[in-house]
């Protein structure tokens, strides 16, 4: 009788201890939140079928270093290798379509449009994608996606 005693109460605290825990919040972070966190850097290009692209960007695009602001603003650091004429300095950002697209009143590479469609965001990447006409040989329009990471 004292053992089964013995099992009723320890039985009895272990499922008294684990009722009391409690349950961790998951913090959401808004894209927002997500996108301001830290300054972004340029990790690589992809186009499907024809894989890394990143060769076709140009080397003084790939080392700057893009801020975004809480309040729609930004900026881009163009490091140590400088475009010419400069990439560097201020714009404005903003979400757009549901927060699916990202339009910009910069160029963040060399392909000409201001407006992109989030792949996703993350803590560590944001992966950003337009349609893109890759120079020769390979002259055709593809969906490139750019992956940033912090």
């Amino acid at each position: 009788m004292k053992k089964r005693t013995t099992w009723v109460v320890a039985i009895l605290s272990i499922v008294s201890f684990l009722s009391c825990e409690k349950d961790e919040e998951v913090v959401v972070k808004t894209k927002t939140e997500l996108i301001t966190s830290s300054n972004w850097k340029f990790d690589r290009a992809t186009a499907g079928a024809y894989g890394d692209v990143s060769s076709y960007i140009n080397a003084c695009y790939k080392d700057n270093t893009f801020t975004f602001a809480a309040n729609g603003t930004g900026n881009v650091d163009e490091s140590t290798n400088i475009c010419s004429p400069s990439s560097a300095g201020p714009f404005t950002w903003s979400f757009q379509n549901n927060e699916n697209t990202l339009d910009l009143t910069a160029n963040l590479f060399q392909t000409g449009s201001t407006s992109f469609t989030i792949v996703s965001l993350t803590e560590t990447n944001l992966v950003i994608s337009q349609p893109v006409t890759l120079p020769p040989p390979v002259s055709i329009t593809a969906v490139v996606e750019f992956t940033l990471k912090h």
